[in-house]
């Protein structure tokens, strides 16, 4: 049997850092063309796995419909997001709304679990998440959204590690707004 890849998937700025020192996030927003690829690859993920913070941030989805001025391809972005079940790892919420699941449990346990069953690839947002995650070396893909912009402090992509991760270089692309895709595979 097959088991899912774990695919850790952000927009990044060139020196790393995924939101600001005050945790903006507006130099990241994506144009059309981007987001429609971010749609493709939200299709193609059969679980959301999030942390509280960006749960928070992510919920806006539920419902970006009653958003006067949203576009067709966000409002499909909506309907994937609301369809695909999410599992959200935190002590401090008490209940997550929609197609989510609270989960309190010890996250690493929770995802190799997850990732011996059948089923489309799971993916991982937040960085605090994805960095116990990417400790506990269950991190198979890593897809880097890198827009051409320094931001010097905020929230790393990327936590301190104790030991090297090599990485195969599997796909890139350059979109129309300068954000250059980077796909890499943990060997």
């Amino acid at each position: 049997m097959l088991t899912r890849r774990l695919i850790y998937s952000m927009g990044v700025s060139l020196d790393g850092f995924i939101a600001g020192s005050e945790g903006e996030i507006d130099w990241s927003a994506p144009d059309e063309e981007l987001h429609r690829f971010h749609n493709q690859q939200a299709r193609e993920t059969g679980v959301h796995l999030y942390g509280r913070r960006l749960y928070e941030a992510m919920t806006y989805w539920e419902t970006a419909e009653q958003n006067a001025s949203a576009r067709a391809y966000e409002l499909e972005f909506a309907r994937i997001w609301r369809d695909t079940p999410k599992i959200v790892f935190s002590k401090s919420l008490a209940q997550v709304q929609g197609n989510a699941t609270l989960a309190t449990g010890d996250p690493a346990e929770e995802v190799a679990k997850l990732k011996g069953r059948a089923g489309k690839d799971l993916a991982v947002g937040g960085a605090a998440l994805a960095s116990s995650l990417m400790k506990e070396g269950l991190i198979d893909e890593y897809r880097l959204f890198v827009s051409p912009v320094l931001l010097g402090t905020g929230r790393p992509y990327f936590p301190a590690l104790d030991r090297r991760i090599e990485l195969q270089l599997l796909e890139t692309r350059t979109f129309a707004s300068r954000v250059v895709y980077l796909r890499y595979r943990a060997q």
